[in-house]
């Protein structure tokens, strides 16, 4: 009876590690930021972020910032846009297994 239960714990383990996703965090990277106001430096809240040749997208928090989770390592292009201010451009290399911070800032449109 022991020698069976042992064979079925073995069995249960080696099945867990055979069936995990051999993907892991450090084949990505993130992105995350603030963008804030050029003459005040306040938090732009809703602002939308645009990342290319990818698509994705996200917006700003209440505190200005925003993230970007799961990126595949490479030269990405932001567009930051939000109502009032004129549209920003911002270039960023991910790497795997790191964030990338940015700090960006929009200049109102007058």
């Amino acid at each position: 009876m022991k020698q069976k239960l042992f064979y079925f714990i073995l069995v249960v383990i080696l099945t867990t590690f055979v069936s995990c996703d051999p993907v892991t965090y450090d084949t990505f990277g993130s992105i995350s930021g603030t963008i804030v106001d050029k003459s005040t430096s306040d938090p732009i809240k809703g602002a939308l972020i645009t990342i290319a040749p990818k698509a994705k997208h996200v917006y700003t928090g209440s505190d200005g910032t925003f993230e970007i989770l799961n990126v595949e390592p490479d030269k990405y292009d932001l567009t930051i846009q939000a109502d009032g201010y004129e549209t920003n451009f911002f270039s960023v290399t991910v790497v795997a297994g790191a964030f990338e911070r940015v700090f960006i800032t929009l200049e109102r449109n007058d």
